[in-house]
This record gives C-alpha cells, structure tokens and sequence, in this order.
C-alpha cells in the first residue's frame, strides 16, 4: 500500500510538473502553485526527484524563492500584470461585444475584472518585490 501512495504521489507530481512548464509559457496560467505541488509530492515521495526539482536551473528558483519569502523581480512582475491585463480587457470586451450587452457577458466581463483586481493586489502589493542585481544598476 505504501509503495501504491508513493507511486501516485510521483504521478501527480510530475502531472504538476508538466502543467507548472506549460505555466511558463502561457499568459495567465500559474507556475509557482504547480512547481509548489510538484515539490511537495516529490518530497514525500521521492528525493532523487525532489532534489533534482529543487536544483533545477530554470525551475528550482521558483520554489526557493517562495520557500525563502524573497518575493518576485519586478521585472516579472510587470511581465506578469501587463499580459494579465492585456488579456483580461481583451476577453472581457471581446465577450460583451459578441453578445450583445447579454446579461451573462456582462456578468462574466465584471467577474474576470473583479479576479483581475484581486490579482493585482495581491500581486503588485501582497508579495514582496525582489530587486535583481541586473535591475539595480
């Protein structure tokens, strides 16, 4: 049984994973809660992959800086916010011009700004902003 927990454990895990590296490259699909997940299997599962996610060279700073509370470069904060509001206005008026001022579109255009709202808060003020080496000079 115990090896059968540790088994699903490194599939939902590396499922994780794989939807954290597709967060890397699609606009408004997260990363950090994903790679968080992953790590999080992995350690309860096993180390050989744990240690490898936390070392990793383009994954591993996500968990650490997390883990560290450093918070996230500006740089990607306004990478992040940017892309979030560009594609929020888009769909948003995009949804309420296709239909018409129908009542669901509207509803929808208000919940996806008021989530949009909640992001950037959360975001631009809640967690920490970190000042890169390369930022500083």
């Amino acid at each position: 049984m115990r090896s059968l927990y540790r088994w699903m454990l490194v599939v939902v895990g590396s499922l994780s994973l794989a939807a954290g590296i597709i967060g890397m490259l699609v606009p408004m699909w997260p990363t950090t809660p994903f790679l968080l997940l992953a790590a999080a299997c992995y350690v309860r599962s096993s180390e050989r992959l744990y240690g490898w996610l936390i070392e990793h060279r383009h994954l591993g700073p996500y968990i650490q800086d997390f883990r560290t509370g450093r918070g996230i470069p500006l740089r990607v904060k306004v990478i992040v916010l940017g892309l979030m509001w560009t594609t929020t206005v888009m769909s948003s008026v995009m949804m309420v011009s296709s239909r018409e001022a129908d009542p669901f579109a509207l509803a929808y255009a208000f919940v996806v700004m008021a989530a949009a709202v909640g992001v950037q808060y959360y975001v631009g003020f809640r967690i920490p902003t970190r000042v890169v080496e390369e930022e500083a000079e």
